[in-house]
Formats: structure tokens, C-alpha cells, sequence
């Protein structure tokens, strides 16, 4: 029997666990993230082979992986086949430079493919153990309506989601405010790193033990996982398949969940030659890189690319351990990592916010491809990364798009003069009753909101 691979803290002062506890819990006891004792690898057999498969039979390999028989393989494949019923568009704009829409899914955002599949895990899970959990999610965003509507009505599941109450859109707010049932949603007069603050020290408060409080932050080992997955189909699909070629993806970043499924996938040894990392003004990242010390941006800088609206990205511990580095929960790096690998691995800048408009207005007027605020700072990342190495004008680059531009129809009408269509996910939201609830940003609000409530 193939033994069980163990997930161990970024902070090292946890226990070992399997794949399934590590889902249970999000964040480890000592506050630190899981990460996989070993990164499976794929041999470049099996990489060619993805090129036939569905999305699904892609996803189930990588799973298996991961969860080494934990699941029987169908239950698994059954799960995968369920989760994944939307397309993966991948538009080419010039040049064999590829925008990777994910923005199909059930809230027309990226999250869809981390959301829809962990739901369907934590509740298998759940039903092994016969127990319920309460999920709290901190959102920027995309976030809260993707893991809301992918734990919608879920017998072991209730969700509390914390959001900053003026920086989300109507409809992010509204995908997230009119499910109700065991969807609970909380407005907080503070920023993002305020909501994420009060969830982790959540978790760490003996007083909420009797909750059984687990995430579906990116900070939860599962939602990073799915995460690998449109790397690998991406690929399978543009990359020349004669020379084993290396591709360019480019990642417009937050919490840097979305960017280290990228960073799992080249360490599983899918052929990525850089990996480009788009901030907002929050440039804690370019600066890391070019200066080897970190500093947290606090508060966080308000940007039109809301989502990304992060001061300390959560998942840059799982980064910096990858690279021979610890840092804590705080953002204090307490072992320096190898920072000429991770240079020679990524690519950072930040893109301001009339950057960000004028790269909508650029891209629509010479392709006529629509953009919202997120994927521009992932296309003006890849304009200034061709500038400078692009002397291969046909080498393969994949820039994601993680949003439907119709989730910012005032960023998109005050550029280009168009209101994107509504995809069918958002079609009549507006309309929709809605129920959240307000509390301070303290810690203090916050427990005494769970304690009563749940």
C-alpha cells in the first residue's frame, strides 16, 4: 500500500498530518501553513499525456498525487467530473501570448476551481468522521462568493465570512449576502488584513475550540492544490509538444495562492521557464526580491484591483520555505531563503492604478479584448517582462485573467465605454434580498459575533 503523504507546519512546531487533517484544520496549531513533505513529481511521459485528457482527468491525477489512495480513485475521478462542468477559455491576443480566462465558474471568478473541488473533499471528510465544521474565510473579494456558493446548503458545513465592507463591488458583495441558510456574512470597517488578522488569531483561541474552526482561505493546503491543475492544462494545450518547451505564466497576485499553484506545478516538474508576479501598489514582493528584506505594507493600499489589495500575502511563508527560508505568521523571516533561485524563478513588478486603466484602454483598442482591473495588472507585467527578455517574439506566454470583467462594470464602462455582458452567474443579482451583518474591526467583536451566533 502506497503510505500516506504527511503535511507538516511552515512555523515547525506542529504535528505531521495527513492531507485530510490538514483540510480539516486550514491553519496548523502553531499558526503556521501545511505544506506536503515532498512535492509529487510528473514525469515528462506523463505531462505529454495530459494533452488528450479533460480538465477533470488532469485535476484527478494531480489530486492523486496528493491524497495517495485516501480516496478511491473513482470516487475521486466522480468528484473531479462533478466539480469541473465550465470552460477554461484560453484567447490568444498576439504572438503566442495567451490570456487563461478563469472567470466560467459558478461567481465568474478563479476561486471557483479551488471552491467547487474543496467543498466536495471537506464533505467526504467530514462524513468519514460523522462531524461538522465552521468555516472562517477572510475575503478581499472573490474569495467569499466562491467559497459561499461552493459550500451552499452543505449538511457538516457552516461558513462565516469576513469582508472589508467599501472594497468590494455590489456584485462580489451581493454573491456572498443573498445565499443565507449556512452561509453567514460579516462586514467589518477595516481592510482585508484586518479581516485575515481576526481569522487566523480565531483559530488560535482555546476559548472557539468547541466551533471545530477550519479555512478556505488559500491559507488551507486545500485550496492551493486545486490551484495547480489550469497551470498544467494550459499547458497541455499551446505548448509545442516536440521539444518539451517551456512556457511564461503570468499571475496577477494577492495572497499569493493562485501563484504558488503555479510554483507546485513547476516543482512537479511541469516545464515553466519564469513565473511573472503582478502586484498592485501593495509591492511588498518586487521589493522583497530586489532588496532581500521584507516589509509588510500596513494598511494595505486601496487599488482599483481590489482583490489584490494585500499588505502581507499569507502564502509567502509556503514560498519561502520552498526556498530554503522560514517565516513566521508576522512576516518575520527568521532564515533567509535563496534568493538568487527565486530571482532567477520569478519576475515582480507592481502597476499603478492608471497603469492599470491605461493598459485596459491599450489592450481593447489594439486587440479588441476586454480586461478587467486584475487581468491588466497580469498584461502590463507581461508587456514590461517582453520589453526587457523578449527576444523570442513567439515564445509562449500565459497571462490569467482571474475575474469576469462584468464584476467591474464602472472600471471597464469609464475605459473602454462598454458594459460587459453578465454571465449567467451574476445575471439578476442586483435584484436579490440580501443579509450580512456589521461588526468593528477588533479581534474582541469578532469572537464575541461567533460565541453568539454559533
Amino acid at each position: 500500500m502506497v503510505q500516506s503523504l504527511q503535511y507538516f507546519s511552515t512555523n515547525h512546531k506542529a504535528p505531521k498530518v495527513t492531507f485530510g487533517e490538514a483540510l480539516l484544520q486550514g491553519l496548523a496549531p502553531d499558526k503556521g501553513l501545511y505544506m506536503p513533505e515532498q512535492i509529487p513529481t510528473f514525469t515528462p511521459q506523463e505531462i505529454a499525456n495530459f494533452a488528450s485528457q479533460e480538465y477533470y482527468e488532469i485535476a484527478c491525477a494531480v489530486f492523486s498525487k496528493f491524497l495517495r489512495n485516501d480516496i478511491p480513485y473513482n470516487e475521486l475521478l466522480a468528484m473531479c467530473k462533478e466539480a469541473y462542468t465550465f470552460d477554461i477559455p484560453l484567447e490568444p491576443v498576439y504572438n503566442r501570448k495567451y490570456i487563461m480566462r478563469l472567470d466560467q465558474g459558478p461567481t465568474a471568478s478563479f476561486k471557483d476551481f479551488a471552491g467547487q473541488m474543496m467543498g466536495r473533499l471537506m464533505q467526504y471528510y467530514l462524513q468519514q468522521k460523522g462531524t461538522h465544521k465552521l468555516i472562517l474565510t477572510a475575503t478581499s473579494g472573490d474569495t467569499g462568493s466562491a467559497v459561499a456558493h461552493a459550500f451552499y446548503n452543505l449538511e457538516t458545513i457552516r461558513v462565516a465570512i469576513l469582508f472589508p465592507q467599501n472594497e468590494v463591488t455590489l456584485r462580489q458583495r451581493k454573491q456572498m449576502t443573498t445565499l443565507q441558510k449556512n452561509i453567514h456574512v460579516i462586514a467589518i470597517d477595516g481592510k482585508f488584513d484586518d479581516a485575515q488578522a481576526m481569522v487566523k488569531e480565531a483559530f488560535s483561541d482555546s476559548d472557539l475550540q468547541y466551533l471545530e474552526l477550519t479555512s478556505a482561505n488559500s491559507i488551507n493546503i486545500g485550496r492551493l492544490i486545486p490551484q495547480i491543475v489550469y497551470y498544467i492544462y494550459a499547458y497541455s494545450r499551446l505548448a509545442k509538444k516536440d521539444n518539451n518547451e517551456q512556457a511564461v505564466f503570468c499571475i496577477p497576485s494577492g495572497n499569493f495562492g493562485d501563484m504558488m499553484g503555479c510554483v507546485f506545478a513547476k516543482n512537479m516538474g511541469l516545464p515553466v521557464k519564469k513565473i511573472l508576479v503582478a502586484t498592485n501598489d501593495n509591492n511588498e514582493f518586487e521589493v522583497l526580491l530586489q532588496t532581500k528584506e521584507y516589509k509588510k505594507i500596513e494598511p494595505s493600499k486601496n487599488c482599483l484591483s481590489s482583490a489584490m489589495n494585500v499588505g502581507h500575502p499569507s502564502n509567502l511563508a509556503r514560498l519561502i520555505e520552498l526556498y530554503g527560508g522560514n517565516m513566521d505568521e508576522t512576516g518575520t523571516l527568521h532564515k533567509t531563503p535563496d534568493f538568487d533561485a527565486m530571482n532567477r524563478d520569478f519576475y515582480s513588478i507592481s502597476v499603478s492604478d492608471s497603469e492599470t486603466h491605461k493598459t485596459i484602454q491599450h489592450v481593447w483598442n489594439t486587440y479588441k479584448v476586454i480586461l478587467e482591473p486584475h487581468g491588466a495588472v497580469g498584461w502590463k507585467c507581461v508587456q514590461d517582462y517582453v520589453k526587457q527578455y523578449g527576444e523570442n517574439e513567439n515564445e509562449l506566454i500565459i497571462s490569467l485573467e482571474t475575474a469576469h470583467p462584468a464584476k467591474f462594470p464602472e472600471a471597464i464602462i469609464s475605459n473602454i465605454g462598454i458594459n460587459p455582458e453578465l454571465p449567467k452567474s451574476l445575471q439578476g443579482i442586483e435584484d436579490k434580498p440580501e443579509s450580512f451583518d456589521t461588526i468593528p474591526a477588533t479581534y474582541s467583536a469578532f469572537k464575541q459575533y461567533l460565541q453568539t451566533q454559533f
